[in-house]
C-alpha cells in the first residue's frame, strides 16, 4: 500500500483515442498498471497508474493534451470477498469519504489492485496501516 501519482487526461470522446493514449505510452516504455475511462458526450476523462508518471505528462504536454497529476492510493492486496468492504469500512470510520476507486483481477490471482482517490492520501494510508 502506498501513495502514488495517478494521471487525468482529458480527449475527445471519438472511436480511436484509447489507442493513440496507448501508443503513445507503449513508444515512451511506459507502462499502465490501472487506468479507468468516463464519458461525457464531447470528451472522455481517462485516469491511469503508470511506472513512470514524469515521463507520461511529458508526452502528454509534448501532444498539446491537458494532464492532471493528483496523489492517489495504489494497494496491492487480497483478491478474496470482502477486501474492499474491510477497506472502506475503516475510511467510513475515519470519516474519510471514498471519490472514487477502481480495480481490477483475473478470477484465479489471489492479489488484486486498487486505486483509491480520497481528499487525504497521507491521512488515509495511516489509518488503513493502523
Amino acid at each position: 500500500m502506498q501513495i502514488t501519482k495517478q494521471l487525468a487526461i482529458f480527449l475527445d470522446n471519438k472511436p480511436g483515442m484509447l489507442a493513440l493514449v496507448c501508443h503513445a505510452l507503449a513508444d515512451a516504455k511506459v507502462n499502465i498498471y490501472a487506468i479507468s475511462t468516463s464519458d461525457t458526450v464531447d470528451h472522455t476523462v481517462i485516469r491511469m497508474v503508470v511506472d513512470d508518471p514524469q515521463k507520461a505528462t511529458y508526452v502528454f504536454e509534448e501532444r498539446g493534451t491537458l494532464v492532471v497529476e493528483d496523489d492517489v492510493l495504489m494497494i496491492d492486496g487480497d483478491n478474496r470477498p470482502g477486501s474492499l468492504a474491510l477497506i472502506a469500512e475503516k475510511l467510513g470510520a475515519a470519516k474519510m469519504n471514498i471519490e472514487y476507486c477502481y480495480c481490477a483481477t483475473s478470477p484465479g490471482s489471489r492479489r488484486g489492485l486498487l486505486i483509491l482517490r480520497v481528499k487525504n492520501p497521507e491521512k488515509a494510508l495511516k489509518v488503513l496501516n493502523g
